[in-house]
């Protein structure tokens, strides 16, 4: 019998930037299982079904309202599943929250779904309340949202150990099930070989070298700690640059970051815009002396799986998160005034040696973690599996250990 899985809250596929989307474009692409069926939400501006990946891709127009669009998105995302479940008579459906932005709005629907016999899955994502970016009425309405849909979920499924563990802890009272499964990373080198015209092009544009550059790509947000980053690299002594790979358009931000930094006045800080192509980009990240990772909320990070898969040395902001997916094979920093550049002036030292044994625990970190094959596999697991413990509340509430168990059975 076909399994529909409905997935809502990312952006969408094909992917293009963002965590989400990456892991909806890798699961949908790797799928194994041929009985299961994915319905994908697409934010759009035109509605319209299409297939990618295998996977049915579904329109949603939404009009923008700033941050409550998002709200909106998962909502009329929500609607448009229920719909289709109910004209097609399908039996054997789980619907997939990515981030929980429905709180208040999530009960009716989660009683109709369970009339219905849907099982309903959530990725809480990271502390999204906690976001530089919201002002206080907004970062109070995710915190409630949060706890709202911890209370209704059927079992939430947490991309980060951390994560999970402060779901256990700070939402006890509504003894939540929980499991932990983490995004994914290809350890395959980039086909774009190092005399690819469209690389010499782009590093000759921003006049970048090979090896001579510490690489930072992720959203322009606080959070990711640019500031922090910015400032020590102005601070360091070290020749080479810090290339980001961002998009700044009409981001006031940057805007209020260059008057903080005035980092227009050294030559060594590029802003280079964003890459699309992935095996372009994956070749920058190949390239690099170092890659600089500062984001502080959230869960296990793609963009830091793709750097500890491709760069000789990654240096990570030390938060939980970060140390949890770097171990042994990063070179963490923290806010404290000149731990970053000490750190870049430490690296600027390492000889090949040095470096070959840091990477190679890096992508040790990523070949027994982090693969895609297995993050594919626990959940091909997990939908299949996950209705066996559905109404046994004796069970244990987080079903990490189980899951991971049966895929050790199945290699």
């Amino acid at each position: 019998m076909t399994k529909h899985i409905f997935i809502i809250g990312s952006k969408g596929i094909p992917a293009r930037y963002g965590g989400f989307e990456t892991f909806v474009e890798q699961l949908t692409a790797r799928r194994m299982n041929k009985e299961i069926r994915y319905h994908v939400a697409c934010l759009s501006d035109q509605s319209g079904e299409f297939e990618h990946n295998g996977a049915r891709c579904f329109q949603v127009q939404v009009p923008k309202v700033g941050s409550a669009r998002a709200v909106l998105y998962d909502l009329q995302s929500l609607k448009i599943c229920i719909r289709y479940i109910e004209q097609h008579q399908l039996t054997d459906c789980v619907i997939y929250i990515l981030a929980c932005r429905i709180g208040p709005f999530f009960y009716p629907y989660k009683r109709r779904l369970e009339r219905m016999g849907v099982t309903v899955l959530i990725n809480p994502d990271g502390h999204e309340w906690k976001r530089g970016k919201w002002n206080t009425w907004i970062k109070r309405y995710w915190r409630l949202s949060e706890r709202l849909m911890v209370k209704h979920a059927d079992l939430l499924v947490c991309d980060s150990r951390g994560i999970e563990t402060y779901i256990q802890s700070d939402y006890a009272k509504y003894r939540p099930r929980t499991t932990f499964i983490a995004y994914g990373a290809d350890l395959t080198p980039s086909t774009t070989s190092s005399r690819d015209l469209d690389l010499l092009l782009w590093m000759e544009t921003h006049g970048i070298k090979p090896g001579e550059y510490y690489l930072v790509i992720g959203r322009f947000v606080p959070e990711n700690n640019y500031e922090l980053i910015i400032n020590e690299f102005m601070a360091s002594d070290t020749t080479k640059d810090l290339v980001i790979i961002t998009g700044v358009e009409q981001n006031s931000y940057f805007e209020e970051l260059l008057q903080k930094c005035h980092f227009d006045l050294d030559a060594r800080i590029k802003f280079v815009g964003t890459v699309y192509q992935e095996q372009l980009l994956k070749k920058i990240r190949e390239l690099a002396y170092g890659y600089c990772h500062g984001h502080e909320v959230g869960g296990t990070n793609p963009s830091l799986l793709e750097a500890l898969a491709s760069t000789k040395l990654n240096l990570l902001y030390d938060v939980v998160f970060n140390r949890e997916v770097g171990g042994d094979g990063a070179v963490y920093f923290s806010a404290d005034p000149g731990s970053l550049a000490a750190r870049i002036h430490e690296l600027d030292q390492y000889d090949d040696i040095r470096m070959k044994i840091l990477e190679t625990k890096a992508k040790a970190r990523i070949s027994m973690e982090y693969t895609w094959e297995r993050i594919v596999k626990m959940y091909e697991h997990l939908f299949q599996s996950f209705e066996l413990f559905q109404k046994k509340p004796q069970r244990v509430r987080s079903f990490t250990g189980y899951f991971r168990e049966k895929v050790k059975q199945s290699q």
